[in-house]
């Protein structure tokens, strides 16, 4: 993706993940939004946008944040909302071992409180060491956490997996954790 479409990519984020009355638009109440009021909303932030473009960020978005509704009016963010939405997820059994990414700056917490949702709804997870390692390096030195996510759901802790293949859950307690 282009470096320009990757900012633009990174501003839709934000709208539909966290802020979208920073360009006058409402989510619904599963986190959809009105593709012609979202692309009025960026190109009156001073941004440029037009639904081929938009198209276009959300066929080449590498991580599949972003879902266009079947009858391609709407776009909505897959997970990582701090906004309060449904997105409809289903529960389902995870994988035995999922991984967490996260700062060392961060150990000292979670092996007190475990891994908590912070500001969004839920603790994301992935399937393989790679990707949490990518994502920790985003917030400084990475750690990586393995995760007995077979363990966790035998003991009744819900998992969701996200469209984009992220696996939710509300709450990692510590005991399920091993740093890698």
């Amino acid at each position: 993706m282009r470096e320009e479409n990757t900012k633009l990519s990174r501003f839709l984020s934000m709208i539909l993940r966290h802020h979208p009355e920073v360009i006058g638009i409402e989510l619904d109440s599963h986190g959809w939004a009105d593709i012609d009021r979202l692309i009025e909303g960026v190109n009156r932030s001073g941004k440029y946008i037009d639904r081929d473009l938009l198209e276009k960020i959300v066929a080449e978005d590498k991580k599949q944040r972003y879902s266009i509704s079947p009858d391609k009016k709407c776009v909505r963010a897959n997970q990582g909302h701090s906004v309060h939405v449904d997105v409809e997820l289903s529960e389902e059994r995870p994988p035995d071992i999922l991984y967490h990414g996260t700062a060392e700056k961060y150990v000292d917490s979670i092996e007190k409180k475990g891994l908590l949702p912070r500001g969004r709804l839920y603790v994301h997870l992935s399937r393989d060491r790679e990707t949490a390692i990518s994502v920790g390096r985003r917030h400084g030195s990475p750690i990586v956490y393995r995760i007995d996510s077979q363990r966790m759901y035998l003991d009744g802790i819900s998992f969701y997996r996200s469209e984009n293949d992220v696996w939710l859950v509300k709450y990692v307690p510590f005991e399920y954790m091993i740093m890698e």
